[in-house]
């Protein structure tokens, strides 16, 4: 007989989610996450809708629009979702596909070839988690209509208007703010896989429009040349060594007919970037599609340089798969009937005769290439034959230092102040700048769970530098020690000994310029310590404000501002251009905006211009002169001009909301003490832990990768060695500096 059971838990406790509820109750498990990613990962869901009726050959204009509600519209000239009775569940299958769990059209592969949501729980999962939907079909000449809300028919399908010979689906949803975290969609992510699917599906026009706020973004996307055009704007910040490698097949696999397709070109660069996709979803973790690609390439470089004598046999031996991709830029895009991937959001394809026939394309084509245009295989030969140089250079100075016991993992870096606990969940290792500061970090810190490198000087830029001259450089040496997971073909990113690494350094132009070294070094060399959450930006206060033996400290200038204006209002009567007091929150917001003219008058005339005069020049472009109408056209709404800002016209401000503003911050400052630090080093080591270190009062900023193919460009142009693209994003981005120290 069993035992009673006394816990409370019974058949009763047992629940049953059915449907949508099972995609409200778990939504990470369908999407990713309920935050940002999650967030945009709905409006993924609904255009690969749109992408899939291109695949077909049905689509080839597609549009994507930021409300300016919130919503998200998305509308194609595919042939619409059908809206005719389903057989079985007596309901139109718009219905049917909307509302039901692994329900659409594309399992028996008649009318999608390739698809990217075989799940069949795509569109249904952004209508279980939005608060409303619309969704408008034209086909069969009419307009059908139907509406629901977190998952549910709200107002059922019926027919709106005639539309001749037009088809398409326009789907416009909001997505429910009582599950995400996330509150807006942002045109930056959205612009980059919008671009992304155009290359990829070469002859279909994206257009992009945010209509949402002040913004008004409106992009087109359109790319002939398909995944070549991919290439080579992944390059726009490098110098190529060979021209864009193109080509393409198709082999039988065991669900079908299975397309690859391949652009490739070698830079100057040393670093490597792959673009995967299959069925135009990006693989970001790769899968079988690259490693066929990897694999052939290594073998088809290794037998034409062995056959043509541009390889010795030693070489041949020495040579590896990292040697062959040192500076490719490659994107390998597959079409498979049936893909097999991990999990609904489709990071990795698990398709195992996908290795094969990707990688027999590859040999056969890039051989032929080979043969063909044989002085662009003797430059990537090269290349790859002193990236193997490096290599091994970088070995035996790995193993002469190990000798040495500099990086043996058993002896640390002498000047790493390492902490007692041992578990990497628990530690944090700050990488400070300079013996001042990291003095004073030292005598501050949390001996247990906190550890303290100081660097000297500037680290090596490792944009523009091997692996040599890297492992060749004494502060690269102690970062790879102290985190402790080797490095190059030796990394194991388990092995890490920080759960948080804090880059902490001066609130300066130095201080930036460190920091930055040090993210390119975490991004080119270790990535995975950025993917996993590891890596940390400090926050250190840039001033320390007294008042009556009280200190708080503020971290920027624009805090600073709002915090004087904040006290100046406190007790100070604010009149519009009538002559009436303002009240209180409408007084706070003009000072705010005042304060915002300023600095950016400021920043103008630092940079050589006049502001007003800028201002009154209809046809000056450029973000100095945007801001500068956005602004005074918010003035514009107090009853105020250019004129009670500028006074007599000059540059420096004279005018009465000038003056105003200097007041109310003069007021704001009385009894007062604002001292500004200078570096890190000034602080003392109580102030330094209280302010910067200190988990419980300490505010940190996690590094985040959103945007591999952005952050690739980025630090390409802003490390590397082309000289002009830098000069040109200095020139057009001078005007958008606030807080530049000089």
């Amino acid at each position: 007989m069993a035992e009673q059971d006394n816990s409370g838990y019974n058949a009763e406790n047992i629940q049953v989610l059915e449907g949508m509820e099972a995609v409200r109750k778990r939504p990470a498990m369908y999407i990713g996450d309920t935050g940002e990613r999650g967030y945009h990962h709905l409006v993924y869901e609904v255009v690969d809708n749109s992408i899939d009726e291109a695949l077909a050959g049905y689509c080839s204009m597609i549009d994507v629009i930021i409300n300016p509600d919130g919503s998200l519209t998305v509308q194609d000239n595919g042939r619409g979702i059908p809206v005719d009775m389903h057989p079985t569940q007596k309901r139109p299958a718009i219905e049917v596909v909307l509302t039901i769990l692994h329900a659409g059209g594309k399992f028996d592969g008649s009318n999608y070839k390739v698809s990217g949501g075989l799940h069949g729980v795509g569109v249904s999962c952004v209508n279980a988690l939005s608060d409303w939907m619309k969704v408008e079909v034209k086909r069969g000449g009419k307009v059908h209509h139907i509406e629901f809300s977190r998952g549910h028919v709200t107002k059922p399908l019926e027919t709106v208007g005639e539309c001749g010979e037009e088809t398409g689906t326009k789907v416009t949803f909001f997505p429910d703010h009582s599950i995400f975290t996330c509150r807006a969609f942002k045109w930056e992510i959205l612009c980059a896989r919008l671009r992304e699917l155009a290359f990829l599906n070469k002859g279909v026009t994206i257009h992009f429009r945010d209509d949402e706020g002040d913004a008004h973004h409106e992009e087109t996307f359109h790319y002939d040349g398909g995944i070549d055009e991919f290439v080579e704007y992944l390059n726009t910040n490098k110098k190529p060594i060979s021209p864009v490698i193109h080509f393409e097949g198709e082999r039988q696999g065991v669900t079908g007919m299975v397309q690859a397709e391949v652009s490739m070109q070698y830079t100057e660069s040393y670093s490597t970037l792959e673009q995967t996709y299959c069925n135009n979803i990006h693989t970001i973790e790769g899968g079988t599609h690259l490693s066929g690609f990897r694999r052939a390439l290594t073998a088809t470089i290794k037998k034409y340089g062995l056959d043509n004598k541009l390889l010795k046999e030693k070489e041949f031996d020495l040579l590896t798969g990292d040697d062959m991709r040192e500076g490719l830029t490659v994107v390998v895009s597959v079409k498979v009937p049936q893909p097999q991937f991990e999990g609904q959001t489709k990071t990795k394809l698990g398709n195992g005769e996908v290795d094969g026939i990707v990688a027999g394309i590859v040999n056969d084509k890039l051989m032929t290439f080979f043969e063909e245009n044989p002085a662009a295989a003797k430059v990537i030969i090269d290349k790859t034959r002193l990236a193997a140089e490096a290599r091994e250079a970088a070995r035996a100075a790995r193993e002469s230092t190990r000798r040495k016991g500099v990086m043996d993992g058993l002896s640390l870096p002498g000047k790493l102040r390492d902490c007692t606990e041992r578990d990497p969940e628990k530690t944090e290792l700050y990488l400070v700048e300079g013996d001042s500061a990291g003095g004073s970090a030292c005598k501050g810190r949390d001996r247990a769970t906190q550890a303290i490198l100081p660097l000297r000087g500037k680290v090596l830029n490792v944009e523009k530098a091997r692996i040599d001259k890297m492992l060749a450089n004494a502060e690269i040496r102690s970062l790879i020690t102290a985190i402790g997971c080797g490095f190059g073909e030796e990394w194991d990113v388990s092995k890490v000994r920080y759960h948080k690494i804090v880059i902490m350094t001066d609130a300066d132009v130095d201080g930036a310029h460190i920091r930055t070294l040090l993210l390119t070094f975490f991004y080119r060399r270790m990535p995975e310590l950025i993917e996993k959450g590891y890596v940390y930006l400090a926050q250190p206060p840039l001033y320390k404000v007294e008042r009556k033996k009280k200190s708080e400290y503020v971290l920027t200038d624009d805090q600073l501002t709002e915090k004087l204006l904040s006290l100046g209002l406190d007790d100070y009567e604010v009149k519009g251009k009538d002559g009436a007091p303002m009240e209180p929150e409408r007084a706070k917001e003009f000072m705010k905006l005042l304060a915002e003219i300023e600095a950016t008058s400021k920043m103008v005339s630092e940079r050589g211009f006049d502001p007003a005069a800028l201002l009154g020049d209809e046809s000056a472009r450029g973000s100095g002169a945007s801001m500068l109408r956005k602004e005074f056209g918010a003035l514009a709404g107090y009853g105020y001009g250019p004129a009670d800002w500028f006074g007599s016209g000059s540059a420096a401000a004279d005018g009465p909301l000038a003056k105003l503003l200097d007041d109310v911050r003069a007021h704001g400052r009385q009894g007062l003490s604002v001292y500004r630090f200078k570096g890190l080093g000034e602080m003392d080591a109580p102030e330094l832990y209280d302010t910067t270190m200190n988990p419980e009062k300490r505010r940190m900023l996690r590094v985040k990768l959103e945007d591999a193919v952005k952050a690739d460009q980025m630090f390409s142009l802003l490390m590397g060695d082309e000289v002009e693209p830098r000069r040109r994003f200095i020139e057009d981005n001078a005007l958008n500096v606030r807080n530049l120290d000089f």
